[in-house]
């Protein structure tokens, strides 16, 4: 069986072809790991066994938001990592007796674009892996997609994020970052869970933290999603002085008032919700003003980018960065991170990417399962989302803390911190390498109705 190893990656454009892989054959690389006895590939008669499934290679497609003038390549690196965690399957001997082929799309942060890119995966695809399409709200053309049998099976998506609560609450779907709501999406007033183990960290080492909380405001999706998670860092025990909703479109210089609020209010705390680019503008921004008191400037994995310390200079040392695997930096500890890490190399190393690649994992564990079990004609859309419901502790080898990939259990309770020290990113907790904080207390549940509360941030 080909080994498991993660890979995360998103289309370039809008290209909607085939991305060629090339590599051995299946069953030579296969063979060379078992016996002729155990093979399940000796002597098989491969056939086509779904949409996407022929008897020489199997279709996957990655969609991410990439070509839009808000955040031009914003999610580069899922199609990078989708592409090559495939050729290094298929180098590795493929998957199922099969070589593996992806398709990629452009979402563009537009709902249109997002759902024609789940019609198109439906009729060209076996599944979707790896995906980041923050602006996903009409999902039915997955949910409802037909099989090679005319049956509507739905198109199994394995998402490396999946932000829209239609898509993180839709039955075929299943997500590597997490799942804050509790599907079926409720109206109103409803509970959701959010991560703050780094909120605790930082008030331990920092008591009474009080700031700013930039919101991302471009989409309603992502301004919805801010509300519950600036709920459940007050709830650990910061204060928020102010919410802004900060534009993939600001400039540096429309970060001034941010700046000049948190001055005045003296603000010990500034947290990104937002992307690499806006807390870079923010840092930049705050050092020509002289923004002194802040004591810690945090971010989640979205600054964990291979552009932000470049870019960022020296304005962004001290910066925190909280994440739910293991880093590039410990690549050696972790079979699965030095895969990704060598077959991506430097230039394109990105959280994002490392999460499509982790949807590429749990896609070939699935379907290695399937294998295992049934042979490898028994490759269907429905065998498919029965070995992912089953998958209730996926940790990608190790590289991850584990969860489920739907329903309860599928936000890990898994998190480390990582900063800026000396222009590099260095591990600040827990201080052994390989290791993660994985106690229950760092999530917690609060209710919010987000749609009511985004109405109330400017």
């Amino acid at each position: 069986m080909a080994v498991c190893v993660l890979a995360g990656a998103c289309s370039r454009s809008s290209s909607n072809t085939p991305a060629a892989t090339t590599a051995a054959p299946a069953t030579t690389a296969a063979a060379s790991a078992t016996t002729a006895a155990t093979n399940p590939c000796t002597g098989a008669t491969l056939q086509a066994t779904d949409v996407g499934v022929t008897a020489t290679d199997i279709t996957i497609e990655v969609m991410a938001d990439v070509g839009s003038p808000l955040a031009p390549g914003l999610f580069q690196g899922n199609l990078d990592g989708v592409t090559a965690f495939a050729n290094y399957v298929n180098t590795h001997g493929g998957i199922a007796c099969r070589q593996l082929k992806v398709k990629t799309w452009d979402s563009k942060l537009d709902p249109t674009e997002s759902k024609n890119g789940l019609i198109d995966a439906c009729s060209n695809a076996f599944a979707m892996v790896g995906g980041n399409a923050l602006f996903n709200p009409d999902v039915s053309p997955m949910t409802n997609c037909v099989d090679k049998a005319g049956t509507a099976t739905g198109l199994p998506d394995i998402a490396a994020l999946a932000n829209d609560l239609n898509e993180q609450c839709a039955p075929t779907v299943f997500i590597i970052q997490a799942v804050s709501a509790k599907c079926p999406i409720q109206k109103g007033v409803a509970p959701w869970q959010v991560f703050v183990g780094q909120d605790k960290w930082y008030l331990q080492q920092n008591p009474g933290l009080h700031g700013i909380y930039m919101v991302p405001g471009d989409l309603p999706t992502t301004t919805q999603s801010a509300t519950y998670n600036i709920d459940g860092q007050q709830q650990a025990g910061i204060t928020w002085d102010d919410t802004p909703k900060v534009s993939g479109r600001d400039a540096q210089p429309a970060y001034t008032p941010r700046v000049q609020v948190a001055k005045a209010k003296g603000s010990t705390f500034v947290y990104d919700g937002s992307n690499d680019v806006a807390m870079i503008r923010m840092r930049k921004e705050s050092s020509a003003q002289g923004l002194t008191s802040v004591k810690i400037w945090a971010c989640s994995l979205a600054c964990y980018t291979n552009a932000f310390i470049p870019q960022g200079g020296s304005d962004v040392e001290g910066t925190y960065v909280w994440m739910q695997f293991l880093p590039f930096e410990e690549a050696s500890a972790n079979a699965a991170d030095q895969a990704f890490v060598t077959a991506m190399g430097p230039a394109k190393l990105t959280s994002w990417g490392a999460q499509a690649w982790q949807a590429g994992m749990a896609f070939q564990q699935a379907v290695n399962s399937i294998v295992a079990k049934s042979g490898p004609n028994a490759v269907t859309r429905a065998n498919l989302m029965t070995a992912l419901k089953g998958m209730t502790n996926f940790d990608a080898s190790g590289w991850m803390g584990a969860k489920a990939l739907q329903g309860p259990g599928s936000f890990s309770n898994c998190f480390l911190i990582m900063q800026v020290k000396d222009g590099k990113f260095v591990r600040v907790y827990p201080a052994e390498a390989g290791k993660m904080d994985c106690n229950a207390s760092n999530l917690v549940t609060v209710n919010v109705d987000p749609v009511a509360e985004a109405t109330k941030l400017k």
